[in-house]
């Protein structure tokens, strides 16, 4: 019987690696002629749909739906899509994933059996599906129907113009070329209609009204207020300080209002209807404290206010603390930014992502999302400026558009006063007696700044009343829910698949409505480890934790790179050299038999195999002993788990300014060729057990790419240091009594 099914397999691969080599006729007639091109996609994709597949389920099928809806198969395409659902989160609520897709999908088959014109069809297939909606669950189901039309086109023709020269497709390209179009033609046959119906439908729901608001601090605010109808007696209210103007102002007042609140959205300076400057994290600890007063002297308030939002919105929690209001009774900070900690510098390290950000929110008064959905223009721009050897400085100004925001922020790469006054510093945190939930994740771009927030009130703090909940969750599932496969493969434990807003809406309740605790916060610090299926809970980050594993990076007698836990006895060192002046390097990668890791511009030190189980449970910490021949580097350390099948699996990193690795907020140059003492303290935090036959493997060594800025070690401001800086090579010793802990749990 086992052969069979082998022989099987063996024929299903072999008849798919077959299909997808082969060309399909691609007409010329069809770059001029609509009829001709529609028909020419619709039964191409017929052909591909009984062969597609792709390595990751879900992606497979979110385009295997698209593929679907473009050869006519409507039902099949919203079968698809609720199996995309299932993929993407089971039963947590991804409700509004794909829905204008399933719309068309559903509206077209109407059209087919029932020869309803499709207007008509769209409206009886929106309000139903409407009808059927958890609304607490779907209050972001605008950003389904809201994308940019004609960068779908734009996107569509680009490809349609490779074809002028060919009589034929190939199997990918004949992919991408239909799902474009389905992607533009979808949109382009609902978009509008269904915004207006959304519009009709929840205007039956809510109250929404819209104010401006007068700071003391000079501040010119956009409030928009939601309430739910017919209810007249007041509430707590749900307040967010939101610079994403638009569609998200109207979903995060909706969600309050679905779970029994007024849902309160201030904009930032500058964004919607405030004629203020656009200046990102800069005023909101000033403003908060006069917006959370006029909340509080509402008739539909009852004078206690909640925080609750993630990322920029998070940032906005911990700027309302600065100096708080009384009314404001508690602040769920989700994947909080802590700006100049994680963004827009990294451990003092400038990210080129900063002027995507930069423009996405100061391009107009509300968000740019056709240019920041660009992703291979800006991609296209980071390895321009790399390749150009031009400073970091000039970074705005090849892309053809200069940014006085990120210019004013590479002025203060030190932690300066400049974003000490956005958030609270030090002993402020000792007056933040108020509860506060953090959430975040061990895959959250903004997990360092969450714990450092985190960290920062525990140290400062006596007592302070705030807990943690952090798992395997990216940026997006920790300030909403967790999704069932992370982007790395890793397929989430079913513990972990948790609500993030059901925790935080039940939080609420518990503070604001005096209701019970919920039972899922067991203590102050919730950790999911991953590969257990348990949650670990502890009264504190520091006892996450009962020993550490400490491992030097060192040579062995064969000179082979590795990890051991006894220091050598001699003093030896490990030679890395980095020509800063080279732009063309090939990639290099580390092996297994069964996979590979990209390791440029590091080495890779790794363990024996481990002769049983572990838990990683905590951030790694590092102690670098290493002379160089310039006066500064970025440090670069990656934790890879080589697992026993072959297979490697991220795990944290650390990226950090060695001139700055001892105190963010005063530069200490290095001294060429002195042995210096270079500690790594702010990684990112992971939870996971290590199974019995893996190895550890640690990356060392330094930045050099397009997406950070480079430091060349002259001395001079980073930003301000061009190709011409490079001189001679940077030649590192890491020394043999380097090492790095990693927290575990015994």
């Amino acid at each position: 019987m086992k052969s069979i099914k082998l022989i099987l397999a063996i024929a299903v691969c072999t008849n798919l690696l077959y299909a997808q080599k082969q060309k399909f006729p691609f007409p010329k007639s069809a770059i001029s002629d609509s009829v001709v091109l529609e028909k020419t996609l619709t039964d191409i994709a017929s052909k591909i749909i009984p062969t597609y597949k792709n390595s990751n389920k879900v992606d497979s099928l979110d385009k295997l739906s698209k593929l679907e809806i473009l050869a006519g198969n409507y039902s099949k395409a919203s079968s698809t899509i609720n199996q995309y659902r299932e993929a993407y989160a089971g039963t947590n609520n991804a409700v509004v994933k794909l829905m204008a897709y399933d719309v068309y999908a559903a509206a077209k088959n109407l059209e087919k059996d029932q020869k309803i014109i499709f207007p008509h069809a769209l409206e009886l297939v929106f309000n139903k599906k409407f009808k059927d909606l958890p609304l607490k669950y779907s209050f972001r189901i605008a950003d389904s129907f809201d994308e940019d039309i004609q960068t779908h086109k734009d996107k569509f023709n680009k490809l349609l113009s490779q074809q002028k020269e060919a009589d034929s497709i190939s199997y990918d390209s004949a992919v991408s070329l239909g799902i474009a179009y389905i992607n533009y033609k979808t949109f382009m046959n609902v978009k509008s209609e269904s915004l207006k119906l959304l519009s009709a439908r929840e205007n039956e729901i809510y109250d929404i009204e819209s104010f401006d608001l007068k700071t003391s601090h000079g501040g010119n605010i956009t409030l928009t207020v939601t309430r739910k109808k017919g209810i007249t007696s007041p509430l707590p209210v749900i307040y967010t300080n939101n610079i994403y103007a638009g569609t998200y102002d109207l979903a995060l007042g909706k969600r309050a209002a679905e779970y029994g609140y007024v849902g309160v959205v201030a904009n930032a300076r500058g964004k919607r209807t405030s004629i203020d400057n656009i200046e990102p994290f800069e005023h909101e600890a000033d403003d908060s404290y006069d917006i959370i007063d006029w909340i509080s002297k509402q008739k539909w308030s009852d004078g206690k206010v909640g925080m609750i939002g993630g990322s920029y919105l998070g940032f906005g929690q911990w700027a309302a603390t600065k100096k708080l209001h009384p009314a404001l009774k508690t602040i769920v900070p989700q994947v909080a930014v802590g700006i100049g900690i994680d963004y827009p510098m990294n451990n003092n390290v400038f990210m080129s992502y900063m002027l995507q950000w930069a423009r996405y929110v100061t391009n107009n008064k509300f968000t740019d999302e056709a240019e920041f959905k660009n992703y291979e223009k800006w991609i296209a721009l980071y390895k321009a400026w790399y390749k150009s050897g031009e400073s970091f400085r000039k970074l705005d100004s090849i892309s053809g558009k200069p940014n006085e925001i990120f210019q004013r922020w590479l002025n203060h790469p030190s932690y300066d006063e400049y974003w000490k006054k956005m958030i609270p510093y030090k002993q402020e945190f000792a007056k933040i007696k108020i509860p506060v939930l953090t959430t975040t994740g061990f895959y959250d771009a903004d997990q360092l700044g969450a714990l450092y927030y985190f960290r920062e009130h525990y140290k400062h703090n006596e007592n302070p009343y705030h807990y943690l909940v952090i798992g395997p969750y990216d940026h997006a599932g920790g300030q909403s829910f967790a999704a069932n496969t992370l982007y790395n493969g890793y397929n989430v434990d079913h513990a972990a698949k948790i609500n993030i807003s059901d925790l935080a809406y039940s939080w609420f309740d518990y503070i604001l409505k005096n209701k019970p605790k919920p039972e899922f916060l067991k203590d102050k610090v919730n950790i999911q480890i991953m590969d257990t299926n348990e949650w670990y809970h502890s009264s504190n980050l520091e006892k996450s934790h009962n020993a550490v594993l400490k491992f030097y990076l060192k040579k062995d007698s064969k000179s082979n790179l590795v990890l051991e836990k006894e220091k050598s006895t001699n003093t030896d060192f490990t030679t890395q050299t980095i020509d800063f002046k080279k732009r063309d390097e090939k990639s290099i990668y580390f092996k297994s038999k069964k996979d590979s890791i990209n390791i440029d511009n590091q080495l890779a030190f790794q363990t024996s195999v481990l002769d049983k189980d572990i838990i990683i449970n905590g951030a790694f910490t590092a102690q670098l002993k290493a002379s160089i021949n310039k006066k500064d580097v970025d440090v670069k350390i990656d934790l890879i788990q080589l697992k026993p099948d072959g297979k490697f699996f991220y795990l944290s990193d650390y990226l950090g300014r060695a001139s700055y690795a001892k105190n963010r907020e005063k530069r200490q140059l290095l001294i060429p060729g002195k042995i210096e003492t270079i500690p790594a303290s702010n990684s990112m935090f992971v939870g996971k057990k290590i199974l019995k036959g893996s190895r550890l493997i640690v990356l060392l060594g330094i930045n050099k790419s397009p997406y950070y800025q480079i430091n060349y070690g002259s001395g001079k401001d980073v930003s301000d240091e061009t190709i011409a800086d490079a001189k001679i090579p940077l030649k590192v010793k890491w020394y043999n009594d380097s090492y790095i802990e990693i927290p575990v749990l015994e």
